[in-house]
């Protein structure tokens, strides 16, 4: 607030500025006007009314400073507000441009990954059946499990191939965040890469494939049974208590007959029974044993036997078939369907009796009055498949029990399913 006589002073200066008529109107400088109020203690002489002036105030050096400086802070926001806006377009048009560069280089990606991984697996597929094509041409109907083990490995393949499209959509998810943040020269790069690493996947999906296939193998070969058999009898330990009765559907006087059986023994000793038929004057009508890894198949007394070896492995399943003809002695011996031993003045002229015993399992041994058992001989796993005939089957027929189905071909003495085997002693039947 100015004193008094400063006001008083103002106004008579602005009313000589208002005045002069050498106001000069091109002044670089703003003027501002103002309206001052200048009150005078007590009234004037002869009036009471104020007096008043308004009048155009000239600016002192520091008005006009304060004055530039606010009109240069205004100046720099506008072009502050102004620089900003240009800077969000050209943002927002480097954003589009880097998105389309985006979008292109994950087609040409995508398009790359695809041509890879349809020649892998068309390759993969070609050579899988040309494989398949070679065992059928090269072992033939036996190894058909071979072929079919192929077939699951080929449609394996194709389960590769989606595990693959699910790589590959997890590479193209990333090739997008590595699109905005390298040039199209690192791309090439990183194609390569990704090729590699879809290699890797198909080599490790295969060696899975593999793996899941040898355990599914060793499962079925533990836990199924053979040729489509329905039920085998199980016997969990050798025992003298343990066998298997057997009641013939015909009379076993015999000039002739074939006996098949499949069987899967837990461990084999120096003779581990497998089936036998005897009498009171011989115990040794009939026998099919064990002899550690050789197979021994004896008529009419143990100096008439047929032996085969290295032929049984234990914890696998394997077809055995015997058979004999007393019309000129000869005998043979046959594992899985295939001839492996035969014998010429074999028991000829003999001829199996009737009322003996057939049992599986054991033998009704002459070792004391009556016969009795013997743990040492006892069979010790699973056996299935039991038929026997009152003839000599022909080479196709002895085949035809070891493959697939095998199991519903039954023996008119002796038939598996129908004839009735009781087991005893903790052997049980299983399916």
């Amino acid at each position: 607030m100015l004193p008094r006589g400063v006001l008083s002073l103002l106004t008579l200066f602005c009313a000589f500025r208002a005045s002069a008529s050498a106001l000069d109107e091109d002044d670089d400088y703003d003027l501002l006007y103002v309206n001052l109020d200048n009150e005078i203690e007590g009234p004037a002489h002869g009036t009471e009314e104020t007096v008043s002036c308004d009048c155009q105030r000239e600016h002192t050096k520091w008005d006009k400073l304060f004055i530039m400086l606010e009109n240069s802070q205004m100046k720099e926001n506008m072009m502050l507000q102004a620089m900003d806006e240009m800077l969000k377009v050209d943002l927002q048009s480097l954003k589009a441009e880097l998105s389309q560069l985006s979008t292109n280089l994950v087609g040409t990606f995508t398009a790359m990954a695809e041509q890879v991984t349809s020649h892998m697996v068309s390759q993969v597929e070609r050579a899988l059946v040309r494989s398949s094509d070679q065992d059928e041409a090269a072992k033939g109907p036996q190894e058909s499990e071979q072929g079919k083990v192929l077939q699951h490995i080929l449609l394996l393949s194709h389960n590769v191939s989606s595990r693959l499209s699910q790589l590959e959509s997890t590479g193209l998810r990333r090739s997008e965040v590595e699109a905005q943040e390298t040039a199209f020269q690192q791309d090439k790069l990183s194609d390569t890469r990704g090729d590699n690493f879809f290699l890797n996947s198909l080599w490790k999906e295969l060696q899975q494939t593999r793996a899941e296939l040898q355990a599914s193998q060793q499962w079925a070969a533990q836990h199924l049974l053979p040729a489509g058999c329905e039920t085998a009898i199980l016997f969990p330990m050798r025992s003298k208590k343990i066998f298997g009765s057997v009641h013939p559907t015909a009379g076993m006087t015999l000039h002739s007959f074939t006996a098949c059986i499949w069987i899967k023994v837990t461990e084999a000793l120096d003779k581990t029974i497998v089936f036998s038929y005897g009498t009171k004057f011989n115990p040794y009508e009939i026998q099919l044993y064990l002899s550690q890894e050789s197979a021994v198949f004896v008529v009419g007394g143990s100096q008439h036997k047929l032996a085969v070896e290295n032929v049984v492995a234990p914890g696998k399943w394997i077809h055995l078939c015997g058979t004999w003809s007393s019309e000129n002695g000869s005998a043979s011996l046959w594992v899985k369907g295939e001839l492996a031993g035969t014998a010429l003045d074999f028991a000829d002229a003999h001829t199996i009796p009737e009322g003996g015993i057939l049992q599986i399992g054991q033998e009704k041994n002459g070792c004391c009055v009556g016969g009795g058992f013997d743990e040492a001989l006892a069979f010790s796993g699973r056996l299935t498949g039991f038929n026997v005939w009152d003839r000599v089957l022909s080479a196709r027929e002895i085949a035809a029990q070891s493959r697939e189905g095998g199991c519903s071909i039954r023996g008119n003495v002796v038939g598996w399913g129908v004839t009735e085997v009781l087991p005893y002693g903790g052997a049980q039947y299983i399916s």
